[in-house]
């Protein structure tokens, strides 16, 4: 039996019912300002009654917003990342946006990217999340001619929604000095494309402290991913003359991989070596993982309203900075040397 030819309800039934013109319409569910109070009860009334919606092409072709925000972000394996998006596709969503998201982990990707710049044409407004960027990179993205906002980095003269790495690199040694530690250790992974920003931050914070303190300079391993390279880290720290006695990490996800093999390697946290980690992962409570805690949930949502009122608004603050807190959470991972 043939399904009878349904007839969804125009601009034209909406501005019939309200009693306005189409133009008026149009202006009203564009959100703009020049529709008069009345107007826009009565039309927004009569969408309701029709239960008229926008399609995002029509909407598209009149306001050209594609009504997409892109994300660039060097990888989708990250806890740090998952909880980022989390917060910021809540947020978008509540805005009626769509997230577009271009994972770039391997090189050929990042060079890819920046060459055609796929978030000109398919988006409203760029994220960069937790991606450490060259200055030529830098320029490519301010020449897209849309709002780019920087997330987890601080980058100067552009939106940023950031903690501060340098202040948490500082917080977690000098919790670690004020126990008494003085030969320390900084643990960071390897990585081929992003995050690096934050790790050299939080290194900085951690010799900016242990030069406040005139102890001697941290002892930096970097690690690639994986139970043998740590254990060979550690090995590399216990067989020197004068050993760490605490160490610091970059992320909880690598101090959570550095406790695990600690333990293969029968050395006691935190009676032989202390551990200190940066995010406060779910895990790290579980784990008893000293750590300066951020919310990267907060850091999206927070992210989310800042790009969704820079498309709404052109003309608004074109370099907002946000700046989200950090707090150091002392747990069973860190004592005192020698237990």
């Amino acid at each position: 039996m043939p399904i009878p030819d349904q007839r969804y309800p125009t601009m034209a039934d909406v501005a019939e019912r309200a009693g306005v013109s189409v133009s008026t319409v149009s202006r009203t569910l564009r959100g703009m300002s020049t529709v008069s109070p009345e107007a826009r009860r009565r039309v927004e009334q009569a969408a309701r009654d029709l239960e008229f919606v926008v399609s995002r092409q029509a909407s598209s072709l009149v306001t050209g917003r594609t009504g997409n925000v892109a994300v660039l972000a060097p990888t989708l394996s990250s806890w740090f990342v998952g909880c980022v998006l989390q917060g910021l596709s809540t947020q978008l969503s509540g805005a009626g946006l769509d997230l577009l998201i271009y994972p770039v982990a391997e090189l050929a990707e990042r060079e890819a990217f920046f060459e055609r710049l796929p978030a000109r044409r398919n988006a409203d407004a760029l994220m960069v999340l937790s991606f450490d960027l060259t200055e030529e990179e830098t320029a490519r993205l301010d020449g897209l001619g849309m709002p780019v906002v920087y997330v987890s980095r601080k980058v100067e003269g552009r939106p940023s929604v950031y903690v501060d790495d340098v202040a948490g690199g500082s917080a977690a040694t000098r919790h670690l000095l004020n126990l008494g530690h003085r030969r320390i250790a900084y643990l960071c992974g390897s990585r081929s494309a992003g995050f690096t920003y934050s790790s050299r931050q939080r290194r900085t914070g951690c010799l900016q402290a242990l030069e406040a303190a005139g102890t001697e300079p941290a002892l930096v391993r970097e690690v690639p991913r994986g139970r043998r390279e740590t254990l060979e880290a550690i090995g590399d720290m216990t067989s020197l003359s004068d050993p760490p006695t605490a160490v610091f990490a970059e992320t909880d996800e690598l101090a959570l991989e550095l406790l695990t093999a600690l333990r293969e390697a029968r050395i006691e946290v935190p009676e032989q070596l202390s551990v200190v980690g940066f995010d406060d992962h779910p895990v790290a409570e579980w784990a008893r993982l000293t750590t300066v805690a951020q919310d990267p949930v907060s850091l999206g949502t927070v992210a989310g309203g800042l790009v969704t009122d820079l498309i709404a608004d052109p003309e608004a603050d074109p370099a907002p900075h946000r700046e989200m807190p950090l707090r150091l959470i002392p747990r069973a991972s860190t004592v005192r040397p020698g237990g």
